[in-house]
């Protein structure tokens, strides 16, 4: 006898409630092993592959991809024990098989033929162009009682797949919103499409014609995806902006019905940063403070460690530096790694330093930390500033890395930006803002010599940094920048 087991959505990482269905990697049907990647979800914070926690048989998918799936939601069954033979998608909350019966009599078989030849043909006379596809299930096994007379003015008397038929009782009309409703005008009897009431509606704001779509599901039955398809292939083009309609962020996006916006709904790290984002700039109350910093030598270090044997399997940029004036700048005034615990009414302070580095990644901004980077010498820190903007940039942060970070780094320089005001990221004291390193003139030893320049912006929390502090803060990371060899002298 088959035995089924049910796969919840886990929590990914700490704190989540819903994570999206990206990829399934399995079909109903499919055999699965313990640990088989059986798909990939992307929560708030980043893509996830869950493993399949069962050996056995896929019977049923219970999310599809796109769907957002509330954390403990069931979105797969299976049959742990094939050795059952039970067929790819049966419903395991079925009532078990009832023993053999007798062979039916001639009564019971032609009232059988009756209701399979119902089943068969859902639109034969007696079913009005108005009524669902309706059909009649019973329990595997049982024998099918003859027929009642129904009637005249209470219909056939069929019930919905799935409902079964019990003696005495009721039979159910399927709900409005699941029913199969006959695409076709007033008076038609044969339909060779079907629709659901919500891919109808939607057929209707985008303005396609549901007689002219090309089915794909199961019975030729209209999707969801054949119409949002057939939107997007008569779309007025000439009215677009982007009229290749290939961009990565339309993707998961609804067409307007005149084809001038896409709307797109709010999930995962999007909505994630824009909590966040709204929740640390209404909360925290920020203040700034700049500096312009003559960076020529810090730009000589950065040719030498290019040079250097020591250095050639890492990246080595002016971030590289800038991380480490950052973190020998909160070495030295250590109550600027701290944190405002609002329930407690506390200021945590950190005896460690978790360095965010913000990315800007295909799926979001997102700000990754490299854990003990205190503790790390430069190469080191190298290596780790490599692999976590790798991760980010190809999708692979992990729900750890981006949690517990105590200061950050912003560097807007690469966009050929000169600097501006960050928002902090939540939990944080301070962030720093490191915008684009230019050739400018700059008086050098009193004389006007072309240097290499750039702009350093630090946001804090005035609740737990005073101006003083931050700006002592800041100045330090400026000393670091503009002679590197300071930081022999504080390390």
């Amino acid at each position: 006898m088959p035995t089924f087991e049910t796969f919840r959505m886990p929590d990914a990482g700490e704190g989540l409630t819903e994570a999206d269905i990206v990829t399934w990697h399995v079909a109903v049907g499919d055999t699965v092993e313990v640990n088989q990647p059986l798909l990939e979800v992307e929560t708030a914070k980043s893509l996830v592959e869950l493993p399949c926690p069962f050996d056995g048989v896929v019977t049923e998918l219970l999310a599809q991809v796109g769907d957002t799936v509330e954390v403990g939601a069931d979105i797969a069954r299976f049959d742990v024990d094939p050795a059952g033979e039970a067929a790819p998608g049966a419903d395991p909350t079925a009532t078990d098989a009832a023993p053999a019966a007798p062979a039916p009599d001639s009564a019971n078989h032609s009232g059988a033929d009756a209701r399979a030849s119902s089943v068969a043909e859902p639109a034969t006379a007696g079913v009005s162009s108005a009524d669902p596809v309706r059909a009649v299930e019973e329990p595997a096994g049982a024998q099918a009682p003859a027929p009642a007379q129904a009637p005249a003015d209470e219909g056939s008397g069929s019930v919905l797949v799935g409902y079964g038929v019990k003696a005495g009782a009721a039979h159910r009309r399927p709900r409005k919103s699941d029913a199969l409703e006959p695409i076709g005008g007033e008076g038609d009897s044969d339909y060779p499409v079907l629709a659901k009431p919500p891919v109808r509606k939607l057929a209707k704001e985008l303005g396609v014609d549901l007689t002219t779509v090309t089915p794909s599901g199961p019975g030729g039955l209209v999707t969801r995806e054949d119409v949002e398809s057939a939107s997007k292939a008569h779309s007025p083009r000439e009215l677009a902006l982007y009229p290749g309609d290939d961009q990565p962020w339309l993707a998961q996006g609804t067409m307007t019905r005149d084809g001038r916006a896409t709307r797109v709904p709010v999930k995962s790290v999007r909505k994630r940063t824009a909590e966040a984002m709204v929740s640390s700039a209404f909360t925290a109350p920020h203040v700034t403070v700049f500096l312009t910093v003559d960076v020529t030598e810090t730009m000589n270090l950065v040719a030498r460690l290019k040079a250097d044997r020591e250095f050639a399997d890492v990246r080595v940029t002016p971030l590289l530096i800038v991380a480490k004036a950052l973190l020998l700048a909160v070495r030295r005034h250590p109550e600027v790694n701290a944190s405002w615990d609002e329930e407690r009414q506390e200021i945590v302070y950190k005896h460690y330093v978790n360095l965010g580095i913000a990315a800007s990644t295909p799926r979001g901004l997102m700000v990754p930390n490299i854990k003990d980077a205190h503790r790390m010498p430069l190469h080191d820190l190298a290596e780790r500033l490599q692999d976590l903007t790798v991760a980010a940039r190809e999708g692979r942060t992990t729900p750890a890395a981006l949690q517990d970070g105590t200061i950050t780094i912003t560097n807007v320089g690469p966009l050929g930006i000169d600097t501006g005001t960050p928002i902090l990221n939540p939990g944080e004291s301070a962030i720093l803002a490191f915008g684009a390193i230019r050739q400018q003139p700059w008086v050098h030893e009193g004389e006007i010599q072309v240097r290499w320049v750039t702009q350093l912006a630090l946001s804090m929390d005035h609740r737990l940094v005073d101006g003083e502090l931050g700006a002592r803060v800041l100045a330090d990371v400026g000393r670091v920048m503009n002679d590197p060899a300071q930081g022999l002298v504080w390390a």
